[in-house]
């Protein structure tokens, strides 16, 4: 079989670029709307530079640019970091192996009425349920509690007086994994001003992960949805409820 295909060049050469292509393509998925895609056109501006400084013989201006292109790959690990580690962090995951119990869906309910029951009261929360990518990192630096969700037990955590009330909850399937943890903030200038610590650490945590983020403004009361770093704000109970209920379909509906 190689020995015939080597015979046939034209189609590892169809081949060659049809993987190619699908590298960039999802490579392109990942970086838009990051600030990966600045970078990037930062660097096309270098390559141009080199080309044309060549062309000129600009002596200096070559010799600073291929400087650069020396150390190109240790910049791109630095630069495109969040980047690397949000598209492994998918790769490295067994999605085929999760699904959403009948448990799960009720710890859902118990989300949505506790997220309501603190937006009447102004009490700012913070509540992350886990999906494909594992949050282990963040779970270990918060307090674990391994407990099954309910109502009174968020209202309880979030309340003002509790010494957990500030970090975020995270929920793997029907149980509270840990509280007060503690989440990446997001360096994105797209941001609304208007967002305090809660929904900047609601949304740096959903740029990395597939997590889902439901977050409670403490000035407002509104009620708020984050997936993929979107923010769907003043939601009321019955929409909270229908887009959780989508997602989580959607995601069994995959499997």
């Amino acid at each position: 079989m190689l020995e015939v295909l080597k015979q046939n060049r034209w189609v590892l050469d169809i081949l060659d670029i049809t993987l190619m292509s699908l590298i960039l393509y999802r490579f392109l998925l990942i970086i838009k709307g990051t600030k990966a895609v600045q970078m990037l056109l930062g660097l096309g501006v270098l390559l141009i530079a080199s080309l044309a400084s060549r062309y000129l013989e600009l002596l200096t201006v070559d010799w600073l640019v291929q400087s650069f292109w020396a150390q190109i790959v240790l910049a791109i690990i630095v630069l495109f970091q969040p980047e690397i580690r949000k598209a492994l962090a998918h790769m490295g995951e067994a999605q085929f192996l999760s699904f959403t119990s009948a448990e799960e869906l009720k710890s859902h309910e118990e989300i949505v009425r506790a997220a309501v029951s603190l937006s009447n009261r102004k009490i700012g929360a913070l509540i992350v349920i886990e999906r494909d990518t594992s949050l282990k990192d963040f779970i270990e630096v918060g307090t674990t509690l391994d407990a099954k969700v309910s109502r009174e037990l968020l209202l309880s955590i979030f309340h003002p007086t509790s010494p957990i009330h500030d970090g975020a909850v995270i929920i793997r399937g029907n149980r509270i994994a840990a509280a007060g943890c503690f989440l990446p903030i997001t360096l994105s200038t797209e941001v609304s001003k208007s967002f305090g610590t809660r929904h900047r650490a609601g949304i740096g945590l959903t740029e990395e992960t597939d997590a889902v983020a439901v977050i409670v403004s403490e000035e407002t009361g509104f009620i708020s949805l984050v997936v993929g770093g979107k923010v769907e704000s003043r939601l009321d109970m019955g929409t909270l409820r229908d887009m959780l209920t989508d997602i989580f379909a959607a995601k069994k509906g995959k499997k």
